[in-house]
């Protein structure tokens, strides 16, 4: 490769790093949690994601990671207790991780059209946080994940906050079940 080539990719390279922080320090602004920890947990995803993707034991398994301060939630669907304990043990040594919440299903893959309605689950919960009537609620704080109409809700919020976010999304149409994974401020 040319030195103009290898300027010229350095270049993008540094430019898409410093995009990205701009665009991390962004979300920063409405998080709670630190610049570092968000980092550390988009580190932690990125991880779980290459453990589970390269582990003979979860073949044919489905699961996602979602990480917040340290705490890394498991959804999807596993063969079975065996597999289903593999990706907790997996995920426990992961680099970071604090806690794990371990909520896999035994069972076959969702499929595409339960993992569409999921979609617009989530979609909804987000767009009905919008306006919970909580002074200084920032519905940004709250991670909103659906698997199986089964809607997680990750965070660093109040108990205000996380009862009223509760109770208007347990009342939402296709909501079979809420799951809380907040950590409290107070």
């Amino acid at each position: 490769m040319s030195d103009a080539n290898h300027i010229r990719k350095t270049s993008i390279r540094l430019t898409l790093a410093a995009l990205a922080i701009l665009l991390l320090a962004g979300c920063a602004a409405h998080d709670r949690r630190s610049f570092g920890n968000i980092v550390d947990d988009q580190s932690i995803e990125i991880a779980a994601f290459d453990h589970f993707a390269n582990s003979a034991e979860m073949g044919g398994a489905r699961v996602k990671s979602v990480a917040y301060n340290g705490t890394l939630l498991l959804i999807g669907e596993v063969q079975d207790n065996a597999q289903r304990d593999a990706a907790g043990r997996i995920a426990a040594k992961i680099g970071g991780v604090k806690r794990v919440v371990n909520e896999l299903a035994i069972g076959e893959d969702a499929g595409f059209w339960r993992r569409t309605r999921d979609s617009t689950i989530t979609a909804k919960v987000k767009t009905g946080l919008l306006n919970l009537g909580i002074e200084g609620f920032d519905p940004t704080r709250v991670n909103v994940t659906t698997v199986r109409a089964e809607v997680y809700l990750m965070g660093l919020v109040s108990h205000e906050e996380a009862e009223a976010a509760v109770e208007r999304i347990s009342r939402m149409r296709g909501v079979r079940r809420v799951v809380k994974v907040f950590e409290y401020t107070d």
